[in-house]
């Protein structure tokens, strides 16, 4: 096996020490088939480790993870832990640090998951949400805590070079898909940041041959994703925006718990970082009920960015015939567990014949 690939594990918090290691079952399965390796290095780090430490990870975190080709991440979040500890000590600065400036969602209707919309049709969308700017800033803060007059401001940081880049990302997804690209705006109400953002995105689309742009406001366009989510190719959107529209179009799609996220640095200067759209679900933790399909789904987009196409086509394909054999966890009106569930996804690929080409 000449093509070894270094990858960092953090499986974080709640069903994430679950998912994890079912997805790296069938990452494993389907390496050995298509003839690379992947090079598994696990870090401890999460919510267990800031009640040890006092911080999500190690100081030197992010000098112990730019090494590795990609990072392959479960969930961050727990209940007794405020967000702003658990997201901003982990996940967010590694978006940063990383310059992973495109989170890339993926959504589709799955075989034997029925959509939450009647008469949704073949859905098949895909969201760029810009990942390191937007309204997730730190400008800004509080004064006079405690005192009536106290006041809290939070500071929307759109820069030329973020908004072109990402647009210009979605504009080429695009292009190699229907040609559509949705961009989501508010600029009837926000009147600095989002004309502008309607500006950069419409001047960068223009160079980006084959592509026609559609302007929408956000409201509108949430219902017309309840209403027609079929009609969408691709979105592009803020930070805030591409987060929450990407859980309403996977909510409406059959379960958030299938989606997969992909947050990219496309130029490949640093690690690109692979997690399922689901949170670290605290209430079903420890029980082994844990749908693994959104992580297994993120390694196979973290096969993708690895170069290794076939082998991430024949994972999905691998889950999607076990949806289709009635194989399904509970959230989607099954009985199979993780561990089930994962058994299955392995038993079908190692029943599929040998590859004639293995992947490049």
């Amino acid at each position: 096996m000449s093509r070894r690939y270094d990858v960092a594990v953090i499986a974080g918090d709640g069903i994430g020490q679950e998912v994890v290691p079912a997805a790296i079952t069938c990452l494993d399965v389907v390496a050995e088939r298509h003839g690379y390796t992947v090079d598994w290095h696990a870090y401890p780090w999460g919510s267990t480790h800031f009640r040890q430490h006092g911080r999500m990870m190690p100081a030197d975190g992010i000098d112990q993870l730019r090494s590795h080709r990609a990072i392959f991440l479960g969930a961050v979040g727990d209940p007794e832990i405020p967000d702003a500890e658990t997201l901003w000590g982990l996940l967010i600065p590694i978006r940063r640090h990383f310059d992973q400036y495109v989170n890339l969602r993926p959504v589709r209707s799955l075989v034997s998951v029925p959509t939450r919309v009647v008469n949704a049709g073949d859905i098949d969308l895909v969201i760029v949400r810009e990942n390191v700017e937007g309204e997730y800033s730190t400008v800004g803060g509080r004064i006079y805590p405690g005192d009536a007059r106290e006041a809290a401001v939070q500071q929307t940081i759109f820069t030329r070079i973020g908004v072109e880049r990402v647009a210009r990302f979605a504009g080429e997804l695009a292009a190699r898909r229907r040609g559509l690209v949705t961009s989501a705006t508010k600029s009837n109400g926000i009147i600095h940041t989002m004309p502008f953002w309607d500006e950069v995105v419409g001047q960068t689309l223009r160079e980006v041959p084959g592509v026609r742009l559609d302007k929408e406001l956000v409201d509108a366009l949430a219902a017309k994703l309840v209403r027609d989510p079929a009609s969408f190719d691709v979105i592009v959107a803020s930070n805030l925006f591409g987060d929450i529209l990407s859980d309403l179009a996977g909510a409406a799609a059959g379960s958030i718990g299938i989606a997969p996220s992909a947050n990219l640095n496309p130029e490949r200067a640093f690690p690109s970082m692979f997690e399922p759209v689901h949170g670290s679900a605290p209430d079903i933790a420890g029980q082994g009920v844990a749908n693994p399909i959104g992580q297994i789904w993120a390694g196979a987009l973290m096969l993708e960015h690895l170069g290794e196409s076939a082998a991430a086509a024949e994972l999905i394909a691998a889950f999607e015939a076990c949806l289709a054999a009635g194989v399904r966890t509970r959230d989607l009106g099954g009985t199979a567990d993780t561990r089930e569930f994962t058994d299955a996804v392995v038993a079908h690929l190692r029943a599929l014949p040998a590859p004639l080409i293995a992947s490049a």
